[in-house]
């Protein structure tokens, strides 16, 4: 059953039968803005940037994955591609973007893996239909069991934002967690917001 989390909820990555979660997709789905004219409606498509930065303990930048870059230096962390335009025909229930995490394999120095998602054309979020965030095991295009759902949809306290903090893993103890953000930034580029998650939400 999945978890359906909160704004400020923390989780352990760990499953109904108290195994770890170690190898997890992160997968982003929104909807394209419906436009009213006077006589139909049309569909603006939606270019969200899915993306997850990776700090150290002291909270420095290891690397980030993004449509830029869709492998980690350490290929523990792959973005299944850049998707342009949201789902246009309403909610098919697939991901946009996929990113999957082998915690196995992530660098050791690694404390944090952020995710945000970036409005690439300026769109303000407030404007679109749905979005969401669900953390599963499988692939990309195969889902085997959601373990948590996060819904992000539009808010009017989102108006004038075009970047979203998503939520952040993080190691305690040796073993890693995660904390349901859900916080919009005035950030405009990609840069911006991975050193805005450095100073306010590690």
């Amino acid at each position: 059953m999945a978890i359906n989390l909160e704004k400020g909820q923390r989780i352990n990555l760990e499953k109904s039968n108290g195994s770890k979660l170690l190898n997890i997709c992160v997968g982003v789905n929104w909807g394209a803005i419906e436009k009213k004219g006077f006589f139909s409606k049309t569909k603006e498509a939606v270019d969200l940037d899915a993306s997850c930065a990776v700090y150290d303990e002291n909270k420095n930048t290891l690397d980030v994955v993004s449509f830029r870059q869709l492998k980690s230096n350490d290929q523990a962390i792959r973005h299944s591609g850049d998707d342009l335009t949201g789902d246009l025909n309403g909610d098919d229930g697939l991901d946009n973007e996929v990113i999957t995490v082998d915690f196995s394999r992530l660098n050791p120095k690694a404390n944090h893996v952020a995710f945000f998602i970036n409005s690439f054309r300026g769109q303000d979020f407030k404007d679109i239909p749905f979005a969401s965030i669900r953390i599963y095991e499988g692939t990309p295009t195969r889902v085997n069991e959601v373990f948590a759902k996060y819904d992000v949809a539009n808010d009017p306290t989102f108006a004038g934002s075009v970047t979203m903090v998503l939520g952040n893993f993080y190691k305690r103890n040796g073993e890693w967690k995660f904390n349901a953000i859900g916080t919009p930034t005035r950030d405009r580029r990609l840069e911006e917001t991975v050193v805005t998650i450095q100073q306010n939400y590690l």
